[in-house]
């Protein structure tokens, strides 16, 4: 029992050293460091420049991706086979759509 408590009181989000890292090696999260990478493999294939597939914008830059990004988020947040769900061919992991969330909340950072 006192081994329990123990691992409870060791547990504590009281400082940043208790913060995940990133996979680019840091704890904040940019669009050069992080969104752009899952743009470029979850949806130029279709929102290039110019679109192809029937989509009806480009997503290849800051400028576009920050500028949609609540739509974008709404898209990947949505059940696979939902009406407009992105990408296509199937959800993106709840961690990269964590990721994106997180970015604009954290007022879409560029670099």
């Amino acid at each position: 029992m006192a081994s329990l408590a123990l691992i409870f009181a060791s547990c504590s989000n009281d400082s940043d050293d208790d913060l995940q890292e990133l996979p680019n090696g840091s704890t904040e999260i940019t669009y050069d460091g992080n969104i752009k990478s899952i743009m470029q493999n979850s949806c130029t294939g279709c929102h290039s420049s110019p679109p192809v597939n029937g989509a009806p914008f480009a997503l290849v830059n800051f400028s576009q991706v920050s500028s949609r990004s609540s739509a974008i988020l709404n898209a990947i947040s949505r059940q696979s086979g939902a009406s407009r769900a992105m990408p296509p061919s199937g959800r993106l992991p709840q961690t990269t759509i964590d990721l994106v969330e997180q970015w604009i909340a954290e007022g879409r950072k560029e670099n």
